[in-house]
């Protein structure tokens, strides 16, 4: 481990096969605590590379429990842009998968917020514990299965003690959310900084990922956003191309940041419930917004304003909720 750490602390980047070496090293056990605590910090100095992260996910994926799916898009983002909003990633999820896509949802409870997404999904009473099999069926049937992160990666263990001591972000908060047990090809990726988008576009492209979008909004969320233009980086069959979506020229006409705002599990769910049985506000606009990337990502449109625009009309529909119930009835 130490010529890794060695390597870092030079600011130079690890190659893929580097990175995946070391994480190797940490996802066994066989660094002491010293060691992970130098090998994050300094990366985290060094400013993390497309293939450390790549190298991570490599690893962290080959040790994961496996869901065996096909045809799935993923919309777990990085989390800790800091701006406490409403569960917008798994809102979008579950208003795709009551669109007719399937998706693999992978996830965690809060860490920098007060609610992640598997508090979120057991405050709308939907099943977060389900072994792989359960989540098969799940898909098979309702379009909809989430996979909770530590019940997934339990070679996370290793690392969990010095990620809490370190206190702040480190590459794990990148790896998480590109490591699906499901090894989805699709994917919606929102980051909490703009300079990760290409970052994570080249990380994902060394992981044989199909389509992604990797999104961050210039007003700061890890979210396609309905207030401010959005910054999306494109990666499709290897070409990475750059995209701007502007709320106004969707025609969006949301009010207040304030209005995105989350609290506690209960107070995000009830929100949840209330656009899902029709109710037209901001946090509909943004859902509708993500959801609509991850429709792009699955092909099911080539026009994210026709994206969109279904997505509106389906969740204005209602017919968000009785889907809903069948996903709780499971």
């Amino acid at each position: 481990m130490k010529k890794y750490i060695d390597k870092i602390k030079k600011k130079q980047s690890l190659t893929f096969d580097e990175s995946k070496a070391a994480f190797e090293i940490l996802m066994e056990g066989k660094a002491n605590d010293q060691e992970i605590f130098d090998f994050l910090t300094s990366l985290s100095e060094k400013g993390e590379s497309s293939d450390e992260i790549a190298g991570g996910v490599f690893v962290l994926r080959n040790k994961s429990k496996r869901v065996t799916v096909e045809g799935c898009v993923d919309t777990c983002g990085t989390g800790g842009d800091g701006m406490n909003t409403l569960n917008i990633s798994t809102a979008s999820a579950l208003l795709l998968a009551s669109m007719g896509i399937k998706v693999a949802k992978h996830g965690n409870k809060a860490v920098s917020s007060k609610c992640g997404s598997g508090d979120v999904l057991e405050a709308l009473n939907i099943k977060i514990n389900l072994e792989p099999n359960d989540i098969e069926d799940q898909i098979k049937k309702n379009n909809f299965g989430f996979m909770f992160a530590p019940n997934y990666h339990s070679a996370m263990r290793f690392v969990g003690p010095i990620r809490k001591k370190i206190g702040k972000r480190t590459i794990f908060n990148m790896i998480g959310p590109l490591s699906s047990p499901a090894l989805v090809k699709r994917q919606v990726v929102g980051v909490f900084d703009k300079k990760l988008l290409k970052i994570f576009a080249n990380a994902l492209n060394n992981l044989d990922i199909k389509f992604a979008w990797i999104v961050n909004s210039e007003d700061g969320l890890d979210e396609i956003s309905p207030y401010a233009k959005t910054n999306v980086i494109q990666l499709k069959n290897s070409e990475i191309s750059e995209i701007i979506i502007d709320p106004k020229e969707l025609g969006i006409n949301a009010h207040k940041f304030e209005n995105l705002i989350g609290d506690d599990a209960k107070f995000n769910a009830d929100k949840m419930i209330n656009i899902f049985k029709g109710e037209d506000n901001d946090f509909s606009k943004a859902v509708c917004l993500n959801a609509a990337a991850g429709a792009i990502v699955n092909e099911t449109y080539q026009s994210f304003a026709d994206a969109y625009n279904h997505s509106r009309e389906h969740i204005l529909s209602k017919k968000v909720i009785k889907h809903l119930e069948k996903i709780q009835n499971a």
